[in-house]
């Protein structure tokens, strides 16, 4: 049987299909809760930050980028740790990222176990 952490819900915002069944299934099979969008718009747009107490962004998407949600989320004052993804980030993009509150920055692939133990981390403070 698989508990849920509290039934606390993991978002996950990416642009790429594949990469968000496969983190929404990792995180399931984990125990944990997952929701899936596919830009920062749609997630915005759910109203559904009030129930996320953790978000998997990538960095790069069309539209809304990782960074620039969460300027977002931090000038409405929604405080939930972010973990970033990305196949494109750079040194400066980390530190502007990790200044403003992320918890983690994880250039892709990455490992899973890294990850879920970073979500899990995100989800006890």
């Amino acid at each position: 049987m698989v508990i849920h952490e509290d039934n606390k819900v993991v978002a996950i915002v990416d642009d790429d299909a594949p990469v968000r069944v496969a983190l929404e299934g990792l995180l399931k099979s984990a125990g944990l809760t997952a929701r899936a969008f596919e830009s920062a718009e749609t997630f915005i747009e759910s109203g559904q930050q009030s129930q996320v107490a953790c978000l998997i962004a990538d960095i790069r998407m069309p539209g809304m980028s990782g960074l620039e949600l969460q300027a977002k989320l931090n000038a409405e004052h929604c405080r939930i740790p972010i973990i970033f993804i990305t196949a494109h980030g750079d040194a400066q993009m980390r530190m502007q990222a990790l200044r403003a509150g992320a918890v983690e920055f994880l250039a892709k692939p990455f490992n899973d176990e890294a990850l879920l133990d970073t979500v899990r981390a995100a989800l006890e403070n």
